[in-house]
C-alpha cells in the first residue's frame, strides 16, 4: 500500500495570434480516433470519447476477485470530478481547487503535484463547488483549466509550468470546471458561470506558445460586454432586446470533443441568463445558441452546423453534457454521428458531418414536451410547462439537475449498446415579474422559495416522489432498453464499460459498483466510505489491468441538499476524497471509519419573527448555492445551523459583511446586502436551529 498525502452562414470570430506551427508530430486523423489498449490518453479514453475500454483481463468471471491495489488521499475535501488520464505507466489527475498529481499508476508512488494556487474567493463564482474534470494531454504536456479562469500548460515529465494564460474577464463571474481538450496543435477551453451574467464562449490556444488562435462566442453581447464580437446575424435575430444589463449566459462548461472524420470541434451550450426567457429576452424567440450542440472548423472556428435541443431555453435544460461520436448504420444507411442525453431527458442522434436530427427519444420520465418533431428538429412543448407565459407554477420534469448531468456515460462501439447514468428528477418552476441584477447571487428568474421550504410536506411528497436515480442500458439500433438498474439518490457517478463485459459506476450512496454488460446484475461492488461521482478508468501496466476512479462526494447534489427533503443529508456519506485504484486479487484496505457526530445548538436567544421571512429570501438566493436550500447542508460545505457564528450578531457580520473568512472562500457580501439584511438571514438560521431542534434532526457527521 502506498498512501502519500448544414448551412452556410459564417458567424463573426475573433482570430488572433494565427501562427502556423508543424503538425508533423501530431497524430494523423485515422490515428486520433483508435483506442488504445494500455493508456488512457484521452478524457473518453479515444477522441470519440466512448469511454469504453478494449481491455479484458477483468471480466465478469474473475471481477468478484477485485481489490483495491493502492490508494491516494486527496488533499481537498472538496467535490471530486475528474478523469484521471495514464501515459506509458504514469496517471495524471486533477482534484478539487485544481491540484495536479503525477503518480505512478502501478503503485501510486507520488512522482510530482503542482498547486496553481486557486484564490479560495473564486469558489464563490462557481455554482457547483471547487470542482475540476481532469487535464489534456498531447506531446509532453499536460494542460489544465482552473476554477478562477487560467489555462496552464505543465511539462508532463516535472509538473513544471510551461505557460499560462487568462482566458475569461475576471471582472465577470467565469468560472472553469472543463476539461480541455487538445488536437491540431491547439487547446479548446471553454468557460462557467452563466447565473451569474456572463457571456459563453469556446477559444481555441496554441498548443505550443499558449496565444490566442481564436475564438467563438454562443450568445449575442450586451453593450457592457468586456470582449464585445458579435457573432452575427443567424444568432442575434433569435433575440428580443431586454432591460437587464447581464451578459446572456451560453456557456460551454463541459462538453467539448474533436472529431478527428471531420477536422470539427463538436461542443455543448450551457442554459440562459436568467432562465426566466421574460426577462432574458421578452419578445421571445429561440435564443441562440442556448442548449444547443454546435460544430466548428478546428483550425479556424468558423461555424459549420448546429442543433437546438430545447428551443428558448426556460428550465436550466443545458446542452453541455457529454457527447459521444461514432459510426452506425441508420434508415440503411451509413451515418457518421454525435450522440448526447442532455438535461432536457431526450437521448438525440444527430448527424455529425451537417447537424441533420436522425433520432430523439425520452430516456427519462418527461413532462415539459411530449416529443420531439423529427422533420422540424422541435420538440412539442406541454403549455403548462411555460410557467413564464402561464403565471402559475409547474412541476416540471426532469428537474433542472437534468435527467443526465455531466456525468459521462459509456458507448460499447461494436455492439452499440449506451450506458447512461439517468436521473428522475422535478421542480416547480414559478416565474419572478422581475428581478434585480446581482454579481454575488445566482440570477434565475425563478422563485426558488417553494422548493427551498424542507418543511413543507406538500413539496417534501412532489419533489421526492420524483426523484431516483438509474444506470440504463438502451440498444442504439433498435432504440429498446435492454436493462435498468435503480438505486437510490441521484447524482450518481459516470460509467465506464469494457471489453471483459464490464460496466463500472461509483455511486452517490457510497459504493462502486460493477455490473454484467449484458443484463445488469451487479457481479462486484466495493465500500468507497464517500459518495462517487467521477467516472471510472482502465489501464494496463506491467501487464496487469487497473480500475481506477477519483472518490469524493461533492458537487451540486450536497451543496442543494435541502430541496430534495429534509433529511437527504443523512442520506449521503460525507466527504472522505481519495484516488482509488483496483486490480484482480488487490489486498489493500480503506481506514476504518470513526462515526464521529456532531449537534446543533440548542436556541439561546429569542428570535425576531418579523425578520425570519425576510431572511429566508436573501438566503434563499444568496446562500443556498453553497450552504443547501432550507440552511439544510449537504457535508461539504459548512451547515450554518451547526455553526457558533449564528450564536453572534458580532461575529455573523464579521464574517457576512467584513470578509474574515475570505480565506477559506466565504467571500464579503458588504456590496449588497446591508447589515441589517446580513442580520436577518442569522435570525433565519436560528428559526432553522430550532426547527431542527422541534422535530430532533439535530445531528450530522462532521464534514
Amino acid at each position: 500500500m502506498f498512501n502519500p498525502k448544414i448551412t452556410t452562414f459564417t458567424v463573426t470570430l475573433l482570430a488572433i495570434g494565427g501562427c502556423s506551427i508543424s503538425l508533423d508530430r501530431f497524430f494523423s486523423p485515422s490515428e486520433e480516433g483508435s483506442a488504445d489498449d494500455v493508456n488512457w490518453a484521452y478524457h473518453g479514453n479515444t477522441r470519440y470519447e466512448e469511454r469504453y475500454s478494449l481491455l479484458s483481463d477483468i471480466n465478469t468471471d474473475n471481477v468478484h476477485k477485485l481489490g483495491l491495489a493502492w490508494y491516494f488521499d486527496l488533499p481537498e475535501n472538496r467535490g471530486q470530478e475528474a478523469t484521471p488520464l495514464i501515459v506509458d505507466g504514469v496517471m495524471y489527475t486533477t482534484s478539487a481547487w485544481n491540484h495536479v498529481h503525477a503518480l505512478a499508476a502501478d503503485s501510486g508512488e507520488v512522482l510530482w503535484e503542482f498547486d496553481p494556487e486557486v484564490p479560495k474567493t473564486s469558489g464563490a463564482k462557481g455554482c457547483c463547488d471547487a470542482v475540476t474534470r481532469g487535464l489534456a494531454y498531447s506531446d509532453g504536456k499536460l494542460y489544465q483549466g482552473t476554477l478562477d479562469g487560467r489555462l496552464i500548460a505543465l511539462d508532463a515529465a516535472s509538473g513544471s509550468k510551461i505557460w499560462e494564460v487568462t482566458t475569461v474577464d475576471t471582472t465577470y463571474n467565469y468560472t472553469i470546471t472543463g476539461a480541455p481538450r487538445v488536437a491540431r496543435g491547439k487547446v479548446y477551453i471553454g468557460n462557467g458561470g452563466a447565473e451569474y451574467g456572463v457571456r459563453g464562449y469556446i477559444s481555441a490556444y496554441n498548443a505550443e506558445s499558449g496565444e490566442l488562435a481564436w475564438r467563438f462566442y454562443t450568445v449575442p453581447g450586451t453593450t457592457s460586454s468586456a470582449q464585445g464580437v458579435e457573432p452575427g446575424e443567424l444568432m442575434s435575430t433569435t433575440w428580443s432586446e431586454s432591460d437587464t444589463n447581464l451578459e446572456k449566459g451560453g456557456t460551454v462548461w463541459d462538453s467539448i470533443v474533436y472529431d478527428p472524420d471531420t477536422n470539427s470541434i463538436i461542443f455543448g451550450v450551457g442554459n440562459g441568463s436568467p432562465w426566466n426567457p421574460n426577462i432574458r429576452s421578452p419578445g421571445g424567440g429561440d435564443n441562440l445558441f442556448l442548449s444547443s450542440i454546435v460544430s466548428v472548423d478546428a483550425d479556424t472556428g468558423e461555424y459549420r452546423w448546429h442543433y437546438q435541443t430545447t428551443p428558448g431555453e426556460a428550465w436550466d435544460f443545458t446542452a453541455t453534457q457529454p457527447i459521444i461520436l461514432t459510426t452506425m448504420i441508420f434508415q440503411g444507411a451509413e451515418r457518421k454521428v454525435a450522440i448526447q442525453a442532455p438535461k432536457n431527458g431526450f437521448l438525440y442522434i444527430i448527424d455529425r458531418t451537417n447537424g441533420q436530427l436522425l433520432s430523439a427519444d425520452k430516456f427519462v420520465d418527461v413532462n415539459w414536451a411530449s416529443h420531439v418533431d423529427i422533420e422540424s428538429g422541435r420538440p412539442i412543448v406541454n403549455p403548462e410547462a411555460e410557467y413564464w407565459k402561464t403565471g402559475k407554477p409547474a412541476l416540471v420534469k426532469p428537474s433542472w439537475m437534468g435527467g443526465h448531468n455531466w456525468h459521462p456515460m459509456a458507448l460499447n462501439p461494436d455492439s452499440k449498446v449506451i450506458y447512461i447514468p439517468t436521473q428522475e428528477t422535478a421542480f416547480p418552476y414559478l416565474a419572478e415579474d422581475e428581478q434585480t441584477p446581482s454579481k454575488l447571487a445566482v440570477n434565475l428568474g425563478v422563485d426558488t422559495k417553494a422548493a427551498n421550504l424542507p418543511d413543507d410536506p406538500a413539496v417534501i411528497q412532489a419533489v421526492k416522489d420524483a426523484t431516483s436515480g438509474a444506470l440504463l442500458a438502451r440498444d442504439l439500433k433498435t432504440g429498446k432498453d435492454l436493462w435498468r438498474v435503480e438505486y437510490p439518490g441521484i447524482s450518481n457517478g459516470g460509467v465506464l464499460a469494457t471489453k471483459g463485459g464490464l460496466i463500472f459506476q461509483g455511486v452517490a450512496t457510497g459504493f462502486v459498483n460493477a455490473y454484467d454488460a449484458g443484463t445488469g446484475q451487479r457481479l462486484w461492488r466495493f465500500n468507497a466510505q464517500t459518495g462517487v461521482v467521477a467516472p471510472p478508468v482502465s489501464y494496463k501496466v506491467n501487464g496487469e489491468q487497473y480500475i481506477a476512479v477519483n472518490a469524493g462526494w461533492g458537487g451540486i447534489m450536497p451543496l442543494m441538499t435541502g430541496i430534495l427533503t429534509q433529511d437527504a443529508a443523512n442520506s449521503y456519506p460525507v466527504n472522505r476524497s481519495r484516488l482509488l485504484v483496483f486490480k484482480l486479487n488487490g489486498s489493500e484496505s480503506l481506514p476504518v471509519v470513526e462515526n464521529k457526530q456532531i449537534e446543533i445548538p440548542k436556541p439561546t436567544e429569542n428570535i425576531d419573527e418579523q425578520q425570519v421571512q425576510k431572511g429566508f429570501e436573501i438566503y434563499d438566493r444568496y446562500c443556498t448555492p453553497c450552504h443547501g436550500g432550507g440552511a439544510v447542508g449537504g457535508g461539504v460545505i459548512p451547515d450554518l445551523r451547526f455553526s457558533g457564528l449564528s450564536q453572534s450578531s458580532e461575529a455573523w457580520a464579521a464574517v457576512v459583511l467584513d470578509g474574515a473568512l475570505e480565506n477559506r472562500g466565504m467571500i464579503s457580501f458588504r456590496d449588497e446586502l446591508s447589515r441589517t439584511e446580513a442580520e436577518s438571514v442569522r435570525q433565519y438560521i436560528l428559526d432553522r436551529i430550532r426547527f431542527a431542534n422541534q422535530i430532533n434532526d439535530t445531528t450530522r457527521p462532521p464534514r
